[in-house]
């Protein structure tokens, strides 16, 4: 066979050329053109199809705008008996915070199950579900008010009407705002302060504490590595106690973004020093879909909530979570793994509201998307 080459204008020279007939040379070029094009198309199909995959969104569903309980922060809050329960918390500084218990079973209608608990430190209380009860633990009362305090008492019910006082002095100090996990069958208590509004550098605490009855309870360490601290957050995963961010808010002002882990509540490893979310106090922690979860809180200098939402499987990477549809920026909120579903409850948004939201996340969600590492704090403090 030969093949045709455009040898100069007017002149086609016919060259031997084994497996195709003559091909003019133009043709050539203009099929080469049409091969690189189709290639760079499905290389842009490709990247357009990673984009969408990392720009996926998860929505928050609003359950209820308002819950028949008053709008509130800082509540002790529990999944017991298949409902979702809200225990005190906190209305002002000026007033004692209330007493009141409710629960729910589908977080739009709430069932008023006592009007007045008998524990009155309900302000930033402690609260878990232990041996089939739920427990409140510690707290605040009578905000900035005379006769204000902290307390550690520990209380317990298997109805949220009748309650129990187990100790009226644990082991532990007099405290609030601590963390509080169920690990390796005891109640833990790790760290919190002694004195919300008028302490003093030495009132937060990084003792850790833990108890098999709520009676008797043991100091598994005076100090541990990670700093004093409140307003933190800590949750139980991957088979270990994760410390969370915290602080102080009074009177010397701090926040941390770090991440501790301990197998034994005695020997700690610090995860990270800071994570990509923004150092924060009052925010919310669980764990759902085998992952850590961080939602809103609050920040000083200046002060702002925070509505963005976090999540990360090890501790150390961590990413943001993408919604159209999500609640305002808030802090002291109530936060719960229920019926599949991570759900926010109430907190303060500037106002304080009885909002309910839910989020569900498909369980093949985190195999399928793309899981690019954020490396610093991201601003401004919204949800979107």
């Amino acid at each position: 066979m030969n093949r045709s080459i455009r040898n100069g204008p007017g002149q086609t020279k016919i060259v031997p050329f084994k497996g195709f007939g003559p091909i003019p040379f133009t043709e050539v070029v203009i099929a080469m053109i049409r091969y690189f094009t189709i290639l760079t198309g499905l290389l842009l199909l490709n990247t357009s199809s990673l984009t969408q995959a990392d720009d996926r969104v998860l929505d928050w569903v609003k359950v209820t705008e308002k819950a028949a309980w008053m709008p509130r922060d800082s509540s002790g809050e529990l999944v017991y008996k298949n409902q979702l329960w809200i225990l005190g918390g906190w209305f002002n500084s000026f007033a004692a915070p209330p007493r009141d218990v409710w629960s729910t079973r589908d977080g739009k209608d709430w069932d008023l199950v006592t009007p007045e608990a008998p524990w009155k430190y309900s302000d930033l209380a402690m609260s878990l579900v232990f041996n089939d009860k739920m427990w409140m633990l510690g707290g605040w009362y009578n905000g900035r008010l005379e006769g204000h305090g902290a307390t550690n008492e520990v209380w317990s019910s298997d109805d949220g009407k009748t309650w129990e006082l187990v100790i009226g002095k644990a082991g532990w100090s007099p405290r609030l705002a601590a963390g509080a996990v169920v690990f390796k069958g005891r109640m833990w208590i790790l760290g919190g302060t002694e004195n919300y509004y008028f302490g003093d550098a030495k009132s937060p605490r990084n003792d850790v504490w833990s108890s098999a009855d709520g009676k008797d309870w043991k100091c598994e360490t005076p100090n541990a590595p990670w700093s004093p601290r409140a307003y933190h957050a800590a949750v139980v995963h991957d088979d270990k106690i994760w410390i969370i961010g915290g602080g102080n808010y009074l009177p010397e002002y701090h926040a941390l973004n770090d991440v501790w882990c301990s197998s034994d509540g005695v020997n700690w490893e610090q995860v990270t020093e800071k994570a990509p979310w923004g150092p924060r106090l009052w925010f919310s922690s669980v764990v759902y879909r085998d992952r850590i979860w961080v939602l809103g809180g609050w920040a000083n200098n200046p002060s702002e909530n925070w509505g963005d939402v976090w999540h990360s499987s090890d501790g150390k990477n961590w990413e943001r979570l993408k919604s159209k549809v999500s609640w305002k920026a808030r802090h002291e909120h109530s936060t719960y793994v229920f019926q599949d579903k991570i759900w926010v409850a109430g907190g303060h948004a500037k106002p304080l509201n009885s909002e309910v939201w839910t989020l569900e996340v498909p369980p093949g969600w985190f195999k399928e998307q793309p899981r690019p590492t954020a490396k610093e704090p991201v601003s401004p403090r919204s949800g979107k």
